[in-house]
This record gives structure tokens, C-alpha cells and sequence, in this order.
């Protein structure tokens, strides 16, 4: 029997319910369990994909092309598991999922209800996902985290709530286990415990009961033991049931945080984990990606050299929108032995126009740019900030600055050379102006212009590197010589293939193609420290054991020289691939797994004959 630990949350949103469900399941990785994650987002959208960065954060995607809420991306990296979208539940999914039946007439002529029809749908899906091998054993997980989204008492995770409680005695005492995040506020040094206690009377009203109660305080001054027991006291728990989460100097330290208050130990007897028979060589992969971590917080709190980033993005006002771009940052630099600086630079202020209405936010964004040790320019939408991406391209390239450049950047990377190097004044992308007369990037021909929703091209996507670029390619080279190699994709638009020669000719070297050989996908100067472009999102497949390929070439470049010959040789000796899971995925399978629309199948199909 699968052994389920609910993460749920109280008082406010975003306190970090995620990297603690994260850390736990690690934790219990370290023992030789293997372990998948659930996030439950009790919106009614059907994913995430068509949520402004600013509203929700990072849209994350996933091996099948699945579209999800940003704390995948969380579980991913700290289990090193392949996820899909099935592992994001949304009040969307589930309602669709119950209308589908209703009108198939698989009730029976019965009356629809929340409860029992909607909560038994939550606790089918879950169980059903639960079962799905997450890692490269392809065998069943032992444990699952279930994070709850929301705080408890939203009207709109009600029907989540209900279903867990419903589902403890589903799968039965041994098998069921609660953490309850709760803020804890410092007020004037006095930690206050109201209202995590009002926050845990609300939970056990809905009938729920937290096995943890983990404290979070948004400071660095742990929790007091006369807290501890203040809480224990009123929240009907022993004391060794509380635990206190405060603010530590990495994320990367809050499994450790866990486990030094015994939070394995704990949950080791309540589940009765002990009944899980693992094998010896599953004791020594948990043994060894302990000390693996414990060498990787180590090292972090040693590193005394600097790295400085300078992120170039449209959406720089809320720091979620680029989750796995920073992440893959601090996996490469770490990698490096390098202490990360990353400055956020709005990407308009670059722009001549904010000179003109604001010249002192137009001249510190510039002094980022030009003092900046890697200039990287992240995905987006729309044409807003776009000319100041490009202006922050041309000074890397002709500064010799290294630059990477993440799908819009790598499409802004072919206008920027376009205009400057080709003499195309008027190249842009038809995302931005329809009507140009020399459109560098299209309109992929078989994504559709009506529906929004899971029609982009998604998911993992297979690039094929140049014959003989071996020789010269950085690129290639960090992804340890390989001549294919697989990334997750995002996007609706591609560079014209009717520019492909002159663009070439001039010295743009598109050392990455699809398949077919007719869309570019990754884009490198040789004469160059690093000049990168990709179409593919690489962010999405770091891990912090395991950095991205590009991001660490990146990284290491910025660094210095030898930092980078050395990071090449090394990962020419030692890469492996970001996802486990590559060979085991077809093309025909991908193809399978794209979303469609109702009605698009033949439009599809004329695209895939033009292109």
C-alpha cells in the first residue's frame, strides 16, 4: 500500500509549503524509499498555461508538454523524479472529469453532487497517480507527497479538504499522514502562536488532524521551546510533533533543518515505513545522495568567489515568473564553486524611451548591463521590453560578454543579428508586428490561432547536433559530445527557414536542428567565449546534483576561461542526461501526447505537410 503524506497550509499562501514538502520527500528518499509528489492548485483553470507570469509565477512544463504550477518544478529538482501533468490536480481537471462522466450517463441517472461525486474523483485521481513510476527504477513509489495549494478555510479548496478527509480512512491509519504548515510571526521578538492555533481549530473542525505541525518563521531566530510547548499545548500535539522552519541561508538547507528535529524519525513510526522492504542497493542510493547534498550545502557555505548574472527580462516585477531560470543559475554556480550574484533587470528600462520619462532608472539598468560578468535573456510573450532585450544582445555580443539566450531570447538573438550583422533594419518577429516586411520569426504553421491552451509546442522535443560540430561546439561539448539531445519546449513561434542561408552565410551558426532539419533550436558564435541561444527551455531539466548543460557553460564563462575549459572536460567525461527518462520516450509517443483542440487534427496535419 502506497503511504500518503498531505502537506496543507494555514493563516497565508505562500509561506513555503512546497520546499518543506519538497525536503520531506528527499528526506525520504535518503532512507531508500522512492517517492512522487502531487500538487492540488484549487483553481478552476484547467492548467496554468494561459496565466500571466505575474498572477501565478513560472509556468512549468513537464515531459508530456503538461503545463503546471511552479512547485513541480520544486519537487522535480529535490526527488530527481520525471513528473506529468496528471500530478496537478486543479478544481478545472476535476469538474471536466466529473461533466465528462455525467454526460456519458456513467452515473447512472443520479443526482451530481460535490460529495460524493466530485471528492471521489480527487481521491481516485490521486490514488490512480500515485501508482505511476516517477523515477528511473520504473517501479512503484512507496510514498507520495499530496501538497494541498491554498490555506485551509479558501471556500475554494473545500471540496480538497473534504476529499482528504474522506480518503484517511480510505486507505487506512498507517497509510495517511498530515503536515500542517503555519505561519508563525515575530512580533518585536515574541513569537506568536495564535494563529497557528486558530488555523489548526479551523483544520480539525473540517476533521482533519496534523500529525506535524510545521512553524514558519519568517525570521533567522528558530523556534522557542517555550513556543514549541505553547503550541503542542493548545494544538493537541506532543511536543515532538511541532517543528519550526525558519528562514536558513539556502533552501538547500531546509531538509537538513527537518531532519536534524527528527521529522524521519517521526514519520518512520506513524507510517510504520519499516514494513517496506528495501533492498540493500536501495539503501546504499539513499545513503548515497545524503552525502551527496550534505557535500552540496557544504560547499555552498564555503564558496567565497563571486559569479555575476544579469537577468534581462520582461517580467522581472515578481522573481517567480523565473523560478527554473534562477535555480539553474544557482545549480551551475555551485558546479563552479561560485557564489551567485543575480541582478534583475527590467528589460523596458533599457529602452530610449525610459531615458527620456526616467533617466536614473534607464542609467542604473545600464550599469547593470555593462557591469555584468553574463548577460542571459529568459522566455516571454508580447512585444513590450523586447527592444531592450535586444540592446542588452548586441552589447554581449560585441562586448564579448557571454550570453545565453532562453527561447524568446534565442529568437531575439537571430533579429538582433539580422539588423546589425545581415543589414535587415526592419527584421522582427511577426509576435510583434504582423504586417513586417522581413519577418525572421514566424508563426509555427500547425498551432493553432483560436485556442490558447495547451496548443503551444510542448514538452520534451529532440535536437540533432551539425555533423563535426563535436570540434568547436561549447554547446555540444557540455552536453558531453552527444549527437542528440532532448529538452522541454515552449513556444508558438520559429525562425524563418527562408532566412536560414543568409543568416548562416553571415556567420550565425545554427549547430542544433530538429529532426527533420528544418527548424533551428540552438544557436552558437564560435568566435565567441560563449554566445548561446536556445529555443528549448533547458531550465526545466536542472537539478541541483545535476546542473543544466547550457546554464553551465554559461555560468562557467562568466566565471573565467578556465573555469569553463574545465567544466567542458569534465562534463565530457561525466555527463549524463538531465532527465533519466530520455531514452524511454518516442518521438511517437510525444506526438501522441501533444494537446489538441476540437476540430484542429486536419489543421495539424496540413502543417506538419508544409513544414
Amino acid at each position: 500500500m502506497t503511504k500518503y503524506i498531505i502537506v496543507s497550509g494555514g493563516v497565508v499562501s505562500g509561506i513555503g509549503k512546497g520546499v518543506i514538502a519538497s525536503s520531506t520527500g528527499l528526506l525520504l528518499k535518503t532512507t531508500g524509499l522512492k517517492v512522487t509528489a502531487i500538487k492540488i492548485d484549487p483553481y478552476m483553470n484547467i492548467d496554468a498555461g494561459t496565466m500571466r507570469p505575474q498572477e501565478h509565477g513560472e509556468v512549468y512544463v513537464l515531459n508530456d508538454g503538461g503545463e503546471v504550477d511552479l512547485d513541480l518544478g520544486n519537487y522535480e529538482r529535490y526527488l530527481d523524479v520525471t513528473l506529468s501533468r496528471d500530478n496537478n490536480i486543479t478544481t478545472g481537471k476535476i469538474y471536466r472529469e466529473v461533466i465528462e462522466k455525467e454526460r456519458r450517463g456513467d452515473y447512472l441517472g443520479k443526482t451530481v453532487q460535490i460529495v460524493p461525486h466530485v471528492t471521489n474523483a480527487i481521491q481516485d485521481w490521486i490514488e490512480r497517480v500515485s501508482k505511476i513510476p516517477a523515477d528511473n527504477t520504473g517501479e512503484e513509489p512507496d510514498v507520495c507527497i499530496v501538497e494541498l495549494g491554498g490555506t485551509v478555510g479558501d471556500i475554494e479548496s473545500a471540496p480538497f479538504v473534504e476529499a482528504m478527509r474522506q480518503f484517511q480512512f480510505r486507505v487506512g491509519y498507517e497509510n495517511f499522514a498530515l503536515i500542517h504548515v503555519s505561519l508563525v510571526p515575530d512580533m518585536h521578538g515574541e513569537q506568536k502562536t495564535k494563529p497557528t492555533q486558530t488555523t489548526v481549530h479551523a483544520l480539525r473542525g473540517l476533521g482533519l488532524l496534523p500529525d506535524l505541525i510545521a512553524c514558519r518563521l519568517i525570521v533567522q531566530k528558530p523556534l522557542e521551546p517555550a513556543t514549541k510547548e505553547k503550541i503542542s499545548m493548545f494544538c493537541h500535539v506532543s511536543a515532538e510533533q511541532v517543528i519550526g522552519v525558519h528562514d536558513v541561508s539556502s533552501v538547500y538547507h531546509v531538509p537538513l533543518l527537518l531532519q536534524s528535529q527528527g521529522i524521519v524519525q517521526y514519520l518512520h513510526k506513524r507510517l510504520n515505513l519499516g514494513s517496506i522492504e528495501l533492498t540493500k542497493e536501495m539503501k546504499e542510493r539513499g545513503l548515497d545522495l545524503e552525502k551527496r547534498w550534505r557535500d552540496l550545502t557544504g560547499r555552498q557555505e564555503r564558496l567565497y568567489d563571486d559569479v555575476s548574472i544579469v537577468l534581462v527580462g520582461k517580467y522581472t516585477d515578481l522573481q517567480d515568473s523565473y523560478m527554473s531560470v534562477s535555480k539553474a543559475l544557482e545549480h551551475s554556480a555551485f558546479r563552479c564553486q561560485r557564489k551567485l550574484t543575480l541582478k534583475w533587470v527590467n528589460s523596458s528600462d533599457l529602452e530610449p524611451e525610459t531615458q527620456a520619462t526616467n533617466p536614473a532608472k534607464y542609467h542604473d539598468a545600464w550599469r547593470a548591463v555593462v557591469s555584468a560578468g553574463g548577460i542571459l535573456v529568459p522566455g516571454g510573450f508580447g512585444t513590450r521590453g523586447t527592444e531592450g532585450m535586444i540592446l542588452a544582445i548586441k552589447w554581449a555580443r560585441e562586448q564579448k560578454i557571454p550570453f545565453l539566450g532562453i527561447c524568446l531570447g534565442f529568437q531575439l538573438a537571430v533579429i538582433e543579428w539580422a539588423r546589425h550583422v545581415c543589414g535587415f533594419t526592419e527584421a522582427t518577429s511577426t509576435e510583434f508586428d504582423g504586417d513586417t516586411k522581413q519577418p525572421l520569426i514566424i508563426f509555427m504553421p500547425e498551432i493553432s490561432k483560436t485556442h490558447m491552451g495547451g496548443t503551444m509546442r510542448l514538452g520534451l522535443r529532440p535536437t540533432v547536433f551539425e555533423a563535426g560540430s563535436e570540434k568547436w561546439s561549447k554547446v555540444r561539448q557540455l552536453y558531453g559530445g552527444a549527437e542528440k539531445i532532448w529538452e522541454r519546449h515552449r513556444h508558438r513561434y520559429e525562425v524563418n527557414p527562408e532566412y536560414l542561408e543568409k543568416l548562416s552565410e553571415s556567420g550565425l551558426s545554427f549547430v542544433g536542428k530538429d529532426e527533420r532539419g528544418e527548424r533551428m533550436q540552438v544557436l552558437e558564435l564560435p568566435d565567441h567565449p560563449y554566445f548561446v541561444g536556445l529555443q528549448a527551455h533547458p531550465e526545466f531539466c536542472t537539478r541541483p546534483l545535476n546542473p543544466s548543460p547550457p546554464f553551465l557553460g554559461f555560468v562557467a564563462a562568466a566565471s573565467s576561461h578556465t573555469v569553463l575549459r574545465d567544466q567542458m572536460n569534465l562534463q565530457l567525461k561525466s555527463f549524463r542526461p538531465p532527465h533519466p527518462v530520455h531514452a524511454m520516450v518516442s518521438e511517437a509517443e510525444l506526438r501522441h501526447a501533444e494537446p489538441t483542440v476540437p476540430g484542429e487534427e486536419a489543421a495539424i496535419a496540413a502543417g506538419e505537410q508544409q513544414s
